[in-house]
């Protein structure tokens, strides 16, 4: 573990307080579904002791920022396939927001082997997710962005659904 690595995680943390997502460090048992995290009771927790990687908790806090406000809490959290996609699209958007490399986001340990081609292809400007995000109000897609209105996305207009 690296002192980049810790500057990392307090950045992530201290920006996902400040949007009202709740997080919390504490000690976890092995077999999360991602090493060193959770979503219990609408809390990301992730444990500091843990080899993980950082932009983890973007994409992790990104399922409690677009899921319905009536499911947030609930426990176990399941995350639907469509919120999945909304997910990524939301996960970019912050570390674009923070100045986090696409690499720290979409990295080779994770995304099924696919981080690269999906950091390509958000810093390409294909967003796949961003229709949910603009659905759900968060967000205006460059096409549909106007001189008055607000800025597109990457921008958000809010960060949590």
């Amino acid at each position: 573990m690296s002192a980049a690595r810790d500057e990392m995680i307090d950045q992530i943390t201290g920006f996902l307080r400040r949007i009202g997502i709740p997080v919390e460090a504490a000690p976890l048992p092995d077999g999360t579904f991602l090493p060193g995290m959770a979503i219990r009771s609408g809390v990301l927790v992730f444990d500091p002791a843990r080899d993980f990687q950082p932009g983890d908790l973007l994409h992790e806090a990104g399922h409690l920022a677009v899921a319905d406000p009536a499911a947030r809490w609930d426990e176990p959290f399941v995350s639907s396939d469509g919120d999945e996609m909304a997910t990524l699209a939301w996960s970019w958007a912050a570390a674009c927001h923070l100045g986090i490399p696409a690499a720290s986001l979409f990295h080779d340990q994770g995304y099924k082997g696919d981080g690269a081609w999906l950091a390509e292809t958000f810093g390409a400007g294909f967003y796949p997710g961003l229709p949910l995000l603009q659905c759900y109000g968060m967000t205006v897609a460059p096409e549909a962005a106007t001189a008055d209105g607000p800025p597109p996305y990457p921008h958000m207009a809010r960060w949590v659904r």
